[in-house]
């Protein structure tokens, strides 16, 4: 499948890159929505501060991983502080399927090796 190994391409990913996608694959949402469930999902290993996040998302937008869906009613420039809704990309969401894949192949191997004998 073409779009499976484009997809691969872009692995591994970094954990704040998965756990943005990750916290995306249920629905729209907006920054700080998205900054409280990648808290809430990772069990605090990864808390973002505002500028991190907008500078994560800003990247992930211009990769074509996700899309801006809108504007609340403030409007405002792309670097407003204005809720704008964020969602994957059909790219973005193979992504994140490939390296669900991908962890759960490392996982499955880390199971089958007896660690006495690492």
């Amino acid at each position: 499948m073409q779009a499976e190994s484009d997809s691969k391409s872009f692995l591994p990913l970094t954990e704040a890159t998965f756990f943005i996608l990750l916290s995306l694959s249920s629905g729209s949402k907006h920054g700080y929505a998205i900054m409280k469930e990648v808290n809430r999902i990772s069990n605090g290993r990864v808390t973002f501060s505002t500028g991190t996040l907008y500078g994560a998302l800003k990247r992930l937008l211009d990769q074509g991983w996700i899309v801006r869906n809108g504007e609340d009613e403030e409007g405002g420039d792309e670097t407003s502080r204005s809720r704008k809704n964020y969602t994957l990309t059909s790219l973005g969401r193979r992504i994140l399927i490939s390296e669900v894949a991908r962890m759960k192949d490392l996982v499955q191997l880390s199971v089958s090796i007896d660690p006495k004998g690492i």
